[in-house]
């Protein structure tokens, strides 16, 4: 019943034997982006390049291999899981066709055929019964390839940033970015602390969802003797418990820290070393010159 303690997503793990922790925590919340944005209205081509570049960082950037193996292969498995319930379900209805002339007498006319097939299995008899042939078009497996690599990019890559910068780094980089909100009242300073927080709590969480599952395990549920109503309900409860679970958890650490006489931060004082560091300058800059080319390569090629 351990295990999302074995598959830890989102956890800050401290160490010295990446280089991923050298890069400043700027660039990384920029290329973070430019794998949740790309992909978006790109081609499948981009698409999975853009997963395969990440699957070489996080191969070559010398953390442990316990560190990430675990949530990669959960991550791998479950992404091609729905890549392909997504190829299978079908992408769109046949529409009905009613010729009134034919395409070849009107100049200029437009013929619209289904999509290119791919693959095709069938049609299956079963004595009687007969089922229609299992068909893999271009516009499924789009679907499919689209999904898929969705789901890994944007989850793997905050992941591999969580797990590889501080969360005191993460709020002042993050603070930086919105600095010319300050010019419009807002007060930056207190969000920058509430997000923090925020991040501080996230193994809260996992815990707090690990014992739910516990204890449900050790109940022993039948839920089909429950029926579809008493199941809907059952986990909207187990919803609003770890919700309650998480916030009575928030206001005990906000209470600790307060009859400690703790203060706010600035983000001056959650400034990292590497930003100001000269021996991290090399690898900054050569992160920004790919980020650069990364976004050439994607006007270029990463059209649909």
């Amino acid at each position: 019943m351990d295990w999302l303690k074995k598959i830890p997503i989102g956890q800050y793990v401290s160490g010295k034997s990446s280089w991923l922790r050298s890069i400043d925590p700027r660039i990384k919340i920029s290329w973070i982006l430019l794998f949740l944005l790309t992909p978006i209205l790109a081609n499948s081509i981009w698409r999975i390049s853009t997963a395969c570049v990440l699957l070489l960082i996080t191969i070559f950037s010398l953390l442990p291999l316990r560190i990430w193996w675990r949530s990669l292969l959960f991550l791998l498995v479950l992404s091609l899981l729905i890549g392909a319930l997504s190829v299978v379900l079908p992408a769109s209805e046949i529409s009905a066709e009613l010729t009134l002339r034919a395409p070849s007498e009107i100049p200029g006319a437009i013929v619209l055929a289904r999509s290119w097939e791919i693959f095709r299995l069938g049609p299956f008899h079963f004595g009687d019964i007969a089922l229609g042939p299992f068909i893999i078009d271009r516009r499924s497996a789009e679907l499919g390839i689209k999904t898929s690599t969705l789901i890994f990019t944007v989850i793997h890559s905050v992941n591999l940033m969580l797990i590889t910068t501080p969360p005191e780094d993460l709020v002042w980089a993050i603070r930086w970015f919105l600095g010319p909100l300050t010019l419009l009242g807002f007060s930056l300073e207190k969000l920058s602390f509430q997000l923090l927080l925020a991040l501080r709590f996230l193994p809260l969480v996992q815990e707090e969802l690990q014992n739910l599952f516990r204890s449900i395990g050790v109940r022993a549920i039948d839920f089909r003797k429950l029926g579809l109503k008493s199941t809907i309900v059952f986990f909207m409860s187990l919803g609003e418990r770890l919700l309650s679970n998480i916030l009575l958890r928030a206001e005990q650490g906000a209470d600790s820290l307060m009859l400690r006489e703790g203060l706010w931060l600035s983000s001056e004082q959650l400034r990292p070393s590497i930003v100001v560091d000269s021996r991290y300058l090399w690898i900054n800059l050569g992160s920004v010159f790919l980020f650069l080319i990364a976004i050439l390569l994607r006007c270029m090629y990463g059209g649909s």
